[in-house]
């Protein structure tokens, strides 16, 4: 699809995934307005004396919450102004949108927000409690897309860009995402991983007759990427220190690989050589 139909940069991501600073840096880079949902939902939480984990609990009971936001992001996108939006569910309303879904390793994810300053809507003891509430805070959203809207918003093919941000820095990722917002899309999304996070399902020195600059091939069983092609261009990456490395997804969920769910296939191959991550390297 040509740059011209895409008029605004809409961005899902994980918790403490930066989409606020690249949402931010993008608007100013491209001097576009931003929307951020978030920020309206934190608003929301304060005046009704609630958490950012509460709110969202609160909103699978209310659907007046979710009725309210879901409006003001149809005017929005029925506007027709160009846009920079961070929003978890935009992707859903803005039809002509580019469509950015960021994400990063758990862990960092979680020191990240354990970084920002502590308030009455977020607060965190430590980075083990950070990682815990971020991930009841995404579940409880999760589920309430699903029930509410039918759509799954941890689902890489719903977007045009992924994007993530674990050991690359926001700049980096506000180039990859202007450059593919002046590109014509591909089929599928355009996946773009810090090597160190992918695991190995097959030894990249006995990997027959691979070439070491090809294309890497990843299956997703959230929140696990791993290589099914390619693992010594994916060795190479990460001897190199490549911040990110682009793939392209073959399979995710219970989507088939080699014919079985993609779930089972990391089940029972990831667990051979393991990833970098998991060594214990640290971003």
């Amino acid at each position: 699809m040509a740059m011209a139909k895409r008029r605004s940069v809409v961005l899902n991501g994980d918790l403490g995934s930066g989409k606020s600073t690249v949402s931010m840096m993008l608007a100013a880079q491209l001097g576009i307005r931003r929307i951020s949902v978030g920020d309206l939902f934190r608003t929301l939480a304060a005046q009704l004396g609630m958490t950012a984990v509460e709110i969202n609990l609160h909103a699978e009971l209310d659907d007046k919450i979710d009725h309210y936001v879901d409006q003001l992001q149809r005017d929005i996108a029925a506007s027709g102004e160009q846009l920079i939006v961070d929003s978890r569910l935009a992707w859903h309303f803005f039809a002509d949108a580019l469509k950015v879904h960021l994400i990063a390793e758990p862990l960092v994810a979680a020191q990240r927000a354990l970084g920002r300053p502590a308030n009455s809507v977020e607060s965190y003891a430590d980075v083990e409690e950070a990682r815990d509430r971020l991930a009841i805070r995404s579940e409880s959203e999760r589920m309430r897309f699903v029930t509410r809207y039918g759509v799954d918003k941890t689902r890489l093919r719903n977007y045009d860009l992924v994007c993530d941000t674990t050991s690359a820095t926001p700049e980096q990722v506000a180039e990859k995402i202007v450059e593919h917002l002046h590109s014509p899309m591909e089929d599928g999304p355009a996946c773009y991983l810090a090597p160190k996070r992918i695991y190995f399902t097959e030894d990249p020195d006995a990997e027959d007759g691979a070439d070491p600059d090809g294309q890497i091939t990843v299956g997703y069983s959230a929140p696990n990427f791993f290589a099914v092609q390619g693992h010594r261009r994916l060795s190479a990456a990460i001897r190199d220190g490549e911040g990110l490395v682009a793939v392209k997804l073959m399979a995710e969920a219970q989507e088939t690989i080699a014919g079985v769910s993609c779930v089972d296939y990391f089940e029972a191959n990831a667990g051979k050589f393991g990833c970098e991550q998991s060594a214990g390297l640290q971003y």
